[in-house]
């Protein structure tokens, strides 16, 4: 297999890989159309253009330049016929009667990589469109920078864990102090981020980010009567990632109805802002009718909400558990592009209180579990919610770890152990 990079240069010194552009190619190669989905500013629009992906004769337009998107609304079908494919349409939930003209052009000429489609939406989730794509291209999400990507380093984290035997020697040791990883962990991964220095330069960026998407880009999406609503939704939903979503609970607190406040939701989550997280469970009909735990997509916008920093976490080492959950989760969820195994994600509570942070199911059933602590040290009692799912799970079971800020490997059982957070982002393959 060949290795593919396409690079981001983020600032005079920076230049950064997105470890998608492989799979990315790979798509191309085979399927009539590929969509690149995504929130806004983690760099689709630079992958596609960039050298890698550039063909002879292949035609690039954007639906954020208004004469383009005027064109398309007026007459799609006239649109699409003029186009010179290959061709790159970028931003195109602007346009959703593109998507059966789309469909019909694919129907009638076959070829791979006709259409390489961005979107700042999940096309999924907006009715229009899916009934426009179901099996009709391939579906790629683009998420702010991983930790690898930032370090030069494709990180195989995922497939270690499946893997026969564990690919980390006890008593190895993390060259990152807690400080260290804290500073990681509120930076994130945006582009724009990570070009800055801490404090108020990226306040101001996640400022104008977050009034440019939720006062427009919401509302081009749908209805919203009261502008405000979905920034304040935003807001709460912050306070409580991590946490069981209850709808019932938020209605109160914000004084919206409830169907009005599901349908923000859903905007929230169409534009890919928040992650929700379900419960894993022996009985497959279970999972999706019980109660999901709510996430944001990035540790760095998480901690501009709450208006975190690193001297904050310092003096209140308590602020930072739900925090680095965040970022745990969402660093496995960009993995999940390019790992091996395919892995479904989920997190296990039980009624008397047992619980693991998050839950990973290869297409074959078996289970790994993976509890975070922001803490640089372990006790016996941070493996029990583990142990106790190693118990539920049987012969399903591959092995537990505790992602930690401490420095050292820390065997606790043969497929149980205490890890350092920074191996989360090591090469180990």
């Amino acid at each position: 297999m060949w290795l593919i990079i396409i690079h981001f240069v983020v600032d005079y010194h920076i230049v950064i890989g997105r470890h998608l552009a492989e799979h990315l190619l790979q798509a191309l190669g085979d399927t009539p159309a590929v969509l690149v989905n995504g929130a806004r500013q983690t760099g689709k629009s630079t992958l596609v253009q960039s050298a890698a992906l550039i063909q002879p004769g292949r035609q690039y337009l954007t639906f954020d330049d208004p004469g383009v998107l005027a064109a398309a609304r007026r007459d799609p079908n006239g649109f699409i016929a003029g186009l010179n494919t290959p061709v790159t349409l970028d931003e195109v939930q602007h346009v959703p009667e593109l998507f059966p003209v789309i469909k019909a052009a694919i129907d009638r000429k076959r070829e791979p990589g006709r259409f390489l489609l961005t979107g700042s939406a999940n096309v999924m989730l907006l009715p229009k469109l899916s009934e426009s794509l179901a099996g009709r291209l391939e579906v790629l999400t683009l998420w702010p920078f991983s930790q690898g990507e930032m370090n030069g380093v494709k990180e195989g984290f995922i497939d270690a864990l499946f893997s026969p035997q564990p690919v980390w020697s006890s008593g190895k040791s993390s060259g990152e102090s807690r400080n260290e990883l804290l500073a990681k962990i509120l930076a994130g991964g945006y582009p724009p981020v990570v070009a800055r220095k801490p404090g108020a330069r990226r306040q101001a960026w996640f400022e104008s980010y977050l009034t440019t998407l939720l006062q427009r880009e919401v509302r081009d999406l749908a209805n919203v009567h009261d502008v405000m609503a979905v920034p304040r939704l935003l807001s709460v939903l912050a306070t409580r990632a991590g946490g069981l979503l209850n709808f019932a609970d938020l209605s109160r607190s914000l004084a919206l109805p409830h169907t009005t406040l599901k349908r923000y939701f859903a905007l929230l989550e169409a534009t890919f802002l928040v992650q929700l997280l379900r419960p894993w469970s022996g009985n497959l009909g279970q999972r999706l009718i019980q109660t999901p735990k709510v996430y944001l997509n990035d540790a760095g916008l998480l901690a501009h909400l709450l208006g975190m920093s690193l001297e904050r976490l310092q003096a209140q080492g308590t602020l930072a558990g739900g925090l680095t959950e965040n970022f745990v989760l969402m660093e496995l969820r960009k993995q999940s592009a390019w790992s091996g195994v395919p892995a479904q994600f989920y997190f296990w509570r039980t009624a008397s209180g047992q619980e693991v942070d998050i839950v990973l199911e290869d297409r074959t059933g078996r289970l790994v579990g993976i509890e975070i602590k922001a803490g640089a040290t372990l006790g016996g009692a941070d493996v029990r919610g583990l142990q106790a799912l190693a118990d539920a799970a049987g012969r399903r079971w591959v092995r537990g770890v505790v992602l930690y800020t401490g420095t050292e490997v820390i065997p606790f059982a043969a497929n149980l152990h205490g890890l350092p957070l920074s191996l989360l982002w090591a090469a180990h393959r």
